[in-house]
């Protein structure tokens, strides 16, 4: 039986929503160890005073197996 766990990762891009997940899982994997899964629980954006985009925002839940 395997026992799983999951914790929430914060990550953001300059270029888009999917760089933002691809850095924030990049990053969760040299942490922890037997990542199964990552899905996006909230996406947000940073505007500037001009009233244009600065930074995409995504919240991501990824679930690992924990060691036996």
């Amino acid at each position: 039986m395997s026992v799983a766990r999951i914790t929430e990762i914060k990550a953001s891009s300059k270029k888009s929503f999917d760089d933002a997940i691809k850095k924030g899982v990049k990053r969760a994997s040299k942490t922890l160890k037997n990542i199964r899964s990552a899905w996006v629980q909230d996406q947000e954006v940073s505007v500037n005073k001009s009233g244009g985009i600065s930074e995409y925002r995504v919240l991501l839940k990824v679930t690992f197996v924990l060691k036996d």
